[in-house]
């Protein structure tokens, strides 16, 4: 494919019309830098509409009323491609003009229309759902002479929403997220008089026109993908992106800077689920336990500061609320053995979560196996000891290596007993096991550990881990939980 010399298309540099805009939109809104840079690159996707098959929305939003979000919006209709500014429709006429004219909708007070008329707000969620793509359609009944019908109707565009407080998640999905705020005393922008900005916006949309004209001319480069964003993201991204590459080096730095800042934060206001596990993961990680009971762990979500684990429906947040919530994540709690080794309840083991932290919440990594000097300060009590179950005379036999935290010490020669055993935590998986070399027959090999990352002699027999036919604990593959069975 053919690449822009440095963002010159025909006589409108690309660079020049994109700092431009974000004057223009800046002048009259209080923005931060990337807010600006994403917004102007919108302005510019809607002019080439035609070379794409996806498009971000842009989702304006602020805590309070006077922040700007309606100003912005009517700045957006002097520079857009047809835009439509309005604050209510109907259902029949929001899927017929989006098909027909694929207008830039630039809906005001969308958190009034998404609380208002349940007709309509279904009816707008659809074509938000559907809409970011070029295949993205909607179904109505059509009446054909005495017939009624039904016919599919495109509601692909772009679109920009306004209101106070959040989207809906799969809307807010499919967008960038400017978020306005209420400027300070100190800070200046300009008063917005349409009948005195409508000459200077129609003359650059000119440009913008005939920029776009020879940008959709030409054929570009596929832009470097966003790893650091989720896929839907870094898919309605793409646009932004590919504009900004023609447009040079130096947009391209900034509107990637620009993307990842915004849409990287919506992280921090996931859906109800995705918190819950993030909160989740972070009191397992305070506890520095493998597992809680129900009702303990909904107590503790109950105290995180600015969550939505306090009072619901007039009562506390119970185990009930914790396991319908986890449901969907295919997690159920199940019967644990507390520390003392006597008290069943139901519960959850840290395991139960794994899988769902590395599927939903993308920052979180496999924490690496703390040393067992620091384990001595995490855990009620330290048993001190590793136990390896007797190898099999197998050339490939498989041994479990185990640490207990939660019984004291054996006295030498002897065994943590019986019926605590099934609080014994698995940390190590050792494969390719060899028969004892020299003949002992241990019923366990136990080798004391010192606290500093090396271990000493089986305390049975004073062989070492060598002479029983183990590798030496640097192979030991770390895991986590698991019953021993005695």
């Amino acid at each position: 494919m053919k690449s822009i010399d440095n963002g010159a298309v025909g006589e409108i540099r690309a660079s020049v019309l994109f700092e431009r805009i974000r004057e223009c939109v800046s002048r009259f809104v209080r923005l931060s830098d990337p807010e600006a840079t994403a917004i102007s690159l919108w302005v510019m996707m809607t002019h080439t509409l035609n070379a794409f098959d996806c498009v971000a929305y842009l989702s304006i939003t602020s805590a309070e009323k006077q922040s700007g979000k309606t100003r912005l919006l009517e700045v957006l209709a002097l520079l857009v491609l047809r835009p439509w500014l309005t604050g209510r429709t109907t259902p029949a006429v929001l899927a017929r003009k989006i098909n027909a004219e694929q207008p830039t909708l630039l809906l005001d007070e969308s958190d009034a229309t998404f609380k208002g008329d349940k007709d309509f707000a279904q009816a707008l969620r659809g074509v938000l759902n559907t809409g970011y793509l070029r295949s993205g359609k909607t179904s109505l009944c059509v009446t054909r002479g005495k017939s009624i019908e039904y016919a599919d109707f495109s509601t692909f565009g772009p679109k920009a929403l306004a209101g106070i407080g959040k989207l809906p998640d799969t809307v807010a999905d499919r967008s960038i997220p400017i978020r306005l705020t209420r400027k300070l005393a100190s800070e200046n922008v300009s008063r917005f008089r349409r009948g005195h900005v409508e000459p200077e916006a129609s003359a650059l949309r000119s440009e913008i026109e005939q920029w776009a004209k020879a940008f959709m001319a030409k054929e570009h480069p596929e832009p470097r993908g966003l790893d650091e964003l989720p896929d839907r993201a870094a898919d309605i991204c793409e646009p932004l992106l590919m504009i900004a590459e023609s447009s040079g080096e130096e947009v391209a730095a900034a509107a990637r800077d620009a993307l990842v800042a915004l849409c990287g934060r919506v992280s921090c206001d996931e859906s109800l689920g995705v918190q819950l596990l993030a909160d989740i993961r972070t009191i397992f990680g305070d506890e520095a336990t493998d597992k809680l009971a129900s009702a303990a762990l909904a107590a503790r979500l109950a105290e995180v500061e600015e969550s939505p684990w306090g009072p619901r429906f007039g009562r506390n947040f119970e185990a009930r609320d914790l396991a319908k919530l986890l449901k969907p994540f295919e997690i159920r709690p199940h019967t644990i053995r507390l520390d003392d080794g006597k008290t069943t309840l139901k519960g959850y083991h840290r395991d139960d979560f794994r899988d769902a932290w590395a599927r939903f919440i993308p920052s979180w990594e496999e924490p690496s196996q703390p040393s067992r000097a620091s384990q001595t300060n995490k855990h009620r009590t330290f048993l001190g000891t590793a136990t390896v179950t007797k190898p099999s005379r197998d050339d490939h036999a498989t041994s479990r290596v185990l640490v207990d935290h939660g019984v004291s010490e054996p006295s030498q020669g002897s065994e943590p007993s019986r019926e605590k055993r099934d609080d014994i935590r698995l940390v190590t998986d050792v494969t390719d096991v060899t028969a004892p070399q020299d003949g002992r027959e241990c019923e366990t090999f136990i080798v004391t550990d010192k606290g500093d990352g090396t271990l000493a002699s089986c305390i049975n027999c004073g062989g070492s881990w060598e002479s029983h036919g183990y590798p030496p604990p640097e192979k030991w593959r770390v895991l986590d939980h698991a019953t021993f069975d005695a």
